[in-house]
C-alpha cells in the first residue's frame, strides 16, 4: 500500500524493509500476550485479562509506531540521488508499521480470545490441574 501510495516500485530493498518491520510486528505482539499471560497466571478472567493487556500496551505500541513512521519519513520524501536505494526500505517500514500496528491493536485481542476459548489457557489449566489438600 505504501508503495502504491508513493508510486515507488517494489524492489528487494523493500523486501528488506519487510523483514524488519515483521519483526516489530512479531516483538510487540509478543509483548501483549506476555502482558496477557501474566494477568491470567494472576487469575483473571479471560476476557478482562484481553482487554488490561491490550490497555496497558496501547500508549507504548502507538508512540512507537508512530515514532517510527516519523523517523523513517524524512528518508521517504528525500529526493537526492544518494537515497534513492534506501526509500523502498524506509517506505516499507514506515507504512507497514501504520497499518500493521493498526491490524495488530484490533486483530490481535480477538485473536486471543478465539485461542483462549478454544484451547483454554495454559497458567488456568496448571492451576485446575494441581491436587488440592484437604
Amino acid at each position: 500500500i505504501g508503495h502504491g501510495l508513493m508510486g515507488a516500485d517494489l524492489t528487494l530493498l523493500s523486501f528488506f524493509g519487510i523483514i524488519g518491520l515483521s519483526g516489530v510486528i512479531i516483538n510487540t505482539s509478543l509483548m501483549i500476550t506476555d502482558f496477557l499471560n501474566e494477568r491470567l497466571a494472576n487469575g483473571e478472567a479471560p476476557k478482562d485479562a484481553v482487554i488490561a493487556a491490550m490497555l496497558d500496551r496501547f500508549r507504548p505500541v502507538l508512540l512507537t509506531t508512530l515514532t517510527t513512521f516519523l523517523g523513517v519519513t524524512p528518508i521517504i520524501m528525500e529526493t537526492s540521488l544518494q537515497a534513492q536505494f534506501l526509500i523502498p526500505t524506509a517506505i516499507a517500514l514506515g507504512f507497514g508499521i501504520l497499518i500493521g500496528t493498526f491490524l495488530l491493536i484490533f486483530m490481535l485481542p480477538a485473536l486471543l480470545m478465539i485461542h483462549l476459548q478454544i484451547f483454554g489457557s495454559p497458567e488456568i489449566d496448571r492451576v485446575e490441574a494441581e491436587p488440592t489438600a484437604v
